[in-house]
């Protein structure tokens, strides 16, 4: 029987206007009132997160930033993977010579430092799982990350990097020169202690090694008893990937990149036809019928 249901957030649970479907909000009830524990995995910040699901009624623990930080249903963390200070510090210098645009996440905020591209950040991660929307619609949606202080903008970041109250625990990088990206991807390469996936066709996200979904998902249900075994991961992306490797039940959306789909032992419906909300009732089905 599934015990546990870890869903990602955006291409995932969120539909291309950045909301939860009533057929998904519905099938995390469903599933909270069997007892079911349900987890928010997301490369987004917890502020981030919970800004998208405020008004659904779905209180949950949240890993956010790829899994650097846990924290239960009412907001507490519960566990922290930051990037090491002096590692951090070099990270930051490599990106900063590159010339990439980049933002830093933190454990008492998200910093960019140029607001239009925080805006096109978030575009971009939609539109790689939904090409078709309009864009205007989306950066609407988008531009709450600056108006609704989602996203603090500052004028350096060497302030907020030397700040010894600040754990790092991601750098979120982005461009539209591919060729660019791949610079600071090439820059970041065979450095120890740290991963780097992406949520989007033009992003990069740099963490520390353990602070991976998969890796922050089983140590988060081992100590609450519960199995990688029985336990229902969905996602669309690579960021997803360290969790769909882990559980039993993966399931990659309709809308996934090809090679996440061939990572995932099953595939389900597109976020724009509620794919979670399908995930979660074939799981149940499965693991009822073994």
């Amino acid at each position: 029987m599934i015990t546990s249901i870890a869903t990602d957030m955006d291409g995932t649970l969120l539909n291309g206007k950045m909301e939860v479907s009533e057929e998904n909000r519905a099938a995390i009830k469903k599933a909270q009132k069997l007892g079911i524990e349900v987890i928010v995995a997301t490369g987004r910040s917890y502020t981030e997160a919970r800004f998208a699901l405020d008004g659904t009624g779905i209180d949950c623990p949240i890993i956010a930033v790829n899994g650097a930080e846990v924290r239960n249903d009412k907001g507490e963390i519960l566990q922290f993977t930051a990037i090491e200070d002096n590692l951090a510090y070099d990270l930051y210098h490599r990106l900063k010579d590159v010339g990439v645009y980049f933002e830093v996440y933190t454990n008492q905020a998200t910093y960019t430092d140029n607001a239009e591209k925080a805006v096109a950040l978030l575009i971009d991660i939609v539109l790689s799982a939904h090409p078709e929307t309009n864009v205007e619609e989306i950066r609407d949606r988008a531009k709450l990350r600056v108006e609704h202080g989602l996203v603090k903008q500052v004028d350096d970041y060497e302030e907020i990097i030397r700040d010894t109250s600040q754990h790092i625990y991601k750098f979120f990088v982005f461009s539209t020169d591919l060729d660019l990206l791949q610079r600071a991807a090439d820059r970041l390469e065979g450095i120890e202690g740290v991963a780097v996936s992406s949520s989007g066709n033009e992003n990069l996200e740099i963490t520390n090694d353990q602070a991976q979904k998969g890796i922050t998902l089983e140590k988060y249900l081992a100590a609450k008893g519960l199995s990688m075994k029985d336990a229902l991961a969905v996602g669309d992306n690579y960021n997803d990937l360290s969790m769909l490797e882990k559980v039993e039940y993966s399931y990659a959306m309709g809308n996934a990149d090809a090679n996440i789909k061939k990572a995932a032992r099953f595939e389900t419906a597109r976020n724009e036809e509620s794919g979670v909300a399908r995930a979660i009732e074939d799981a149940l089905e499965r693991s009822t019928v073994k």
